[in-house]
């Protein structure tokens, strides 16, 4: 899978450093599947939106843009303007890195292409007509784009579970209304031993987890929950299905008393209903601290879909939280590089 050096947002809602991450490289039909057919062919297609009619055209709400095949962050609204020009201007990107340019000769004349550097996305052009500070106009498609309204980080909220590999765990999280972000990381042990090298030996005391940072006015620590259990197998003591090892442990990890409270009566209520055909196993771990796992590792089934592990055992999660939670799914438009439930 080639690598492409981008900047994401980070579980504090700001821009990370440069990092290594997989580009996304789908084929035709799997575009076609995720976007709607305007999206398609603007953003595919290399197309263009009739000026003036773009539905992000007056958009004045602070946030961020981003692109609408892959989430990438592109451009904040600090630096949209009124250009006059009939498409959303802006005078610099969020991230020179998350932008890529190249010519373009198409239609009898010569201009500068602007694609998303994750997953190559027609976003538009850019012109050296803007204004102070930087003299740059990126006129951009609306159909390129996803706008995600600015989030009072009061309302943010996080949860820390386990259950198997965190890439699947990774996978059935991102799909959820109200989760603004899923990472794949370590919980349970030290900060010496958090790299997957370590980890996979199964003799430290970290799990493979992931930190979800949702909306609760979206989504309850409840809902999270349900969503956890319904999705591993929480009788299997250090195992989910093939892989096996301490670091593949069902766990709750919570933050503080209300989360630790919350999981019991959870607990409680799927003993007392005989929901499994075996005693849970699943622990409930104070939460020292969590580390995020490599780069490589983030959304690795979005990034791998051909993999075939992740056909054999994240997508059919996938596709179990799309049939048993559907009122609670995003728009197939705002998942963020989340792979529909077959490739």
């Amino acid at each position: 899978m080639p690598q492409v050096r981008i900047r994401q947002i980070g579980p504090d809602g700001k821009l990370g450093d440069p990092a290594d991450a997989p580009a996304l490289v789908l084929t035709d039909a799997e575009w076609r599947a995720r976007l709607t057919p305007e999206q398609y062919r603007i953003a595919r297609g290399k197309d263009t939106e009739r000026a003036f009619c773009g539905a992000l055209l007056n958009n004045q709400t602070p946030g961020l843009y981003v692109c609408v095949c892959c989430g990438l962050p592109l451009f904040e609204s600090t630096a949209k303007y009124h250009s006059g020009t009939g498409w959303p201007s802006f005078f610099r990107p969020a991230a020179e890195e998350n932008i890529r340019e190249q010519s373009d000769a198409s239609h009898g004349m010569l201009r500068t292409e602007i694609l998303c550097r994750r997953c190559g996305a027609h976003l538009g052009h850019v012109f050296d007509d803007g204004p102070p500070p930087t003299g740059r106009r990126y006129c951009l498609n609306s159909e390129s784009l996803r706008f995600v309204p600015a989030i009072d980080h009061a309302t943010r909220a996080e949860a820390v579970f386990a259950g198997g590999c965190f890439w699947c765990v990774e996978a059935v999280f991102r799909q959820l209304n109200g989760v603004l972000d899923v990472t794949s990381g370590y919980a349970g042990g030290t900060a010496e031993t958090a790299n997957y090298a370590a980890v996979s030996t199964g003799r430290t005391d970290h799990a493979e987890a992931v930190r979800i940072v949702y909306d609760p006015r979206k989504i309850s620590y409840e809902t999270l929950l349900k969503v956890h259990f319904a999705t591993h197998d929480p009788t299997t003591l250090n195992r989910q299905g093939n892989d096996v090892g301490r670091q593949y442990r069902s766990a709750i990890f919570y933050a503080d008393p209300q989360q630790k409270k919350l999981a019991e009566a959870m607990l409680v209520r799927l003993r007392d209903s005989n929901a499994f055909d075996r005693p849970i196993v699943t622990q409930l771990e104070p939460l020292a601290a969590f580390f995020p796992a490599e780069a490589k590792h983030q959304n690795y089934v979005a990034c791998h879909l051909r993999d075939p592990y992740v056909r054999a055992v994240a997508l059919p999660k996938v596709a179990k939280v799309q049939s048993k939670f559907k009122n609670q799914l995003k728009p197939p438009q705002e998942i963020l590089g989340q792979p529909p439930s077959r490739p």
